[in-house]
């Protein structure tokens, strides 16, 4: 089957790939562009997780200031190598985390991160909401952790919703940069800064 080179050099620009990989994920799926992105989508994601072990020792901080001037954040991205930190790609990410963070002020990185205390008070809380509902221990122990998980999708930075893409989380975004540049990327810290807070 030929491909026309348009079509993977179109496909190239959706999702960072490479040539070869192009080619041959429209190759696979018949020329259907929406399957090979997906396909490659897949694969970028697999490598991504595999990547996730290998150590991160260069990097940036970025900063990003909202244009009012009274908001900011700052965060420090970590990668393998200074080549792939100096790439736009690289900057791009930690910029849309920098804006992300200035817009959803998380409080915490990870679930992992979150105090122990913090998780029994909320867990605490919303046992007490549902208290004297009736449902068996079970119900109430899958609603609790629902919740809690609902939590740490609001205050866990790589849980939120991307700001600039719903349909993602901010790791979404991290493993989907991973996969484009080939290298691990982990955000170690981030802070933000209000006027008066």
């Amino acid at each position: 089957m030929t491909i026309d080179p348009k079509i993977i050099m179109q496909l190239r620009e959706m999702t960072g790939a490479g040539i070869v990989d192009a080619k041959k994920a429209l190759e696979d799926s018949g020329g259907d562009l929406a399957a090979a992105a997906d396909a490659l989508r897949a694969k970028g994601l697999a490598k991504a997780a595999g990547k996730s072990g290998r150590a991160t020792a260069e990097g940036l901080v970025h900063a990003y200031i909202h244009s009012n001037g009274k908001v900011g954040a700052m965060v420090e991205l970590l990668c393998e190598t200074d080549f792939v930190a100096r790439t736009e790609q690289f900057k791009e990410l930690a910029h849309d985390l920098a804006m992300h963070i200035a817009a959803a002020n998380p409080l915490y990185l990870k679930p992992e991160d979150v105090p122990a205390e913090v998780a029994a008070k909320e867990k605490e809380i919303y046992a007490a909401e549902i208290a004297g509902s009736g449902k068996s221990p079970e119900i109430v122990e899958k609603i609790v952790a629902g919740k809690l998980e609902k939590y740490y999708s609001e205050v866990c930075l790589l849980r939120q919703t991307f700001v600039k893409d719903e349909d993602i989380t901010v790791g979404e975004r991290v493993q989907h940069a991973i996969a484009q540049l080939g290298e691990n990327i982990q955000v170690r810290r981030f802070a933000r800064f209000a006027l008066g807070g």
